[in-house]
This record gives C-alpha cells, sequence and structure tokens, in this order.
C-alpha cells in the first residue's frame, strides 16, 4: 500500500506548516498564492475535518508573512525571474502576463514587472516572435517554395502564441537579411 505522506503528517502547528512550506520551498520556486494553494491542499487533507478551514488559513498567512519578512518568499522576485525566463523561450507580453497573474501575481506587481520589461528590452514581442519562428522554423525559417502555403498556420502558431495580428504580418515578411541583423539582437 502506497499512501501519500500528507495522510499521515500531522500540520496542527504553524511550525509544521513552515516546515512543509520550507520543504517545499527547496524544491520549486513558487509564488505566495501557489503556496499558499500547497499548504491549503496538504492541512485539509492532513486535518479530515478536525479543524475549521478559517483556522488553517490563518495559520498559513503566519507562516507566509513571516516567510515574506525574512525574504525566502518574494513575488516581486519571483515575477522578474519568470518574465525574464518566459521571454527568453518566446513569450509574447500577453502570454507573460497570462501566466503570472495565473500565478497570483497581483495587477499593481504585474505592470512593474511588464514596464521593466519594456524599458529593458526595445520591443521585446517582435524579438519573441523571432525567437518563436527560429525554434519552430516558420515564416521566414521556411524554405522559400513553403512560406506562401504555410503563411496561414504560421499566423495561427504566432496568434495562439499571443502576438498581434500586424507583428505577426511583420515577422513573417521578413526577409532572410533583415533577419540576419534581428538575430544578431537576440
Amino acid at each position: 500500500m502506497n499512501q501519500s505522506k500528507s495522510i499521515h503528517q500531522n500540520l496542527d502547528t504553524v511550525e509544521e506548516i513552515k516546515e512543509l512550506a520550507l520543504k517545499y520551498l527547496d524544491k520549486y520556486q513558487p509564488s505566495k498564492k501557489s503556496l499558499q494553494i500547497y499548504l491549503f491542499r496538504k492541512a485539509i487533507d492532513a486535518q479530515s475535518n478536525t479543524i475549521e478551514k478559517s483556522e488553517i488559513i490563518k495559520k498559513i498567512d503566519i507562516v507566509l508573512d513571516d516567510l515574506e519578512e525574512k525574504g525566502i518568499l518574494n513575488d516581486t522576485l519571483y515575477s522578474e525571474i519568470k518574465s525574464k525566463n518566459f521571454l527568453k523561450r518566446g513569450y509574447s507580453l500577453n502570454k507573460i502576463k497570462q501566466h503570472l497573474s495565473q500565478k497570483g501575481i497581483g495587477s499593481e506587481l504585474l505592470k512593474q514587472t511588464i514596464e521593466k520589461i519594456q524599458n529593458d528590452h526595445t520591443n521585446p514581442d517582435f524579438y519573441s516572435a523571432i525567437r518563436i519562428c527560429k525554434k519552430r522554423r516558420l515564416g521566414p525559417y521556411r524554405p522559400d517554395a513553403n512560406k506562401e502555403i504555410f503563411y496561414k498556420k504560421d499566423m495561427g502558431v504566432l496568434a495562439r502564441s499571443g502576438f498581434s495580428y500586424d507583428l505577426s504580418k511583420e515577422v513573417l515578411a521578413l526577409d532572410k537579411k533583415q533577419l540576419k541583423i534581428y538575430e544578431k539582437k537576440l
């Protein structure tokens, strides 16, 4: 019988919840909201309805506030690191915003993160779209004979990646000489 550890683990005190949080933080780099959800689920599994949910939430909030005060849990750092990684992968700013907001990053911090990206990089969406095209061999990276045949498909890929119609058209219209100039800036 292979049962999960959470069933046998006691999470009655703030210290036990903090220990679980530190183990999770050691393995992953979550946002505050992600860690809160994880701890709540584990506490609910471990308690088996012996303690009120409001008490569990209070204990988890105490742990999260303590971790934030000590600098162990930092949503600002989380959003900066994740956004830079996503930008390197070729994510559009829209997709970065969506992902970070799903992870519980507040709208003000999200706005600051996106502004910082825009200040650090000139036209980040344009270069991200080029990265996607290069990685997936779309548009300018296709053989000339296949470009027109796969134009709609390439537009769809870029649209699903969060890029605007105008930007997608611009990137797909690049020729080899222009592409080499922009690749140096990647």
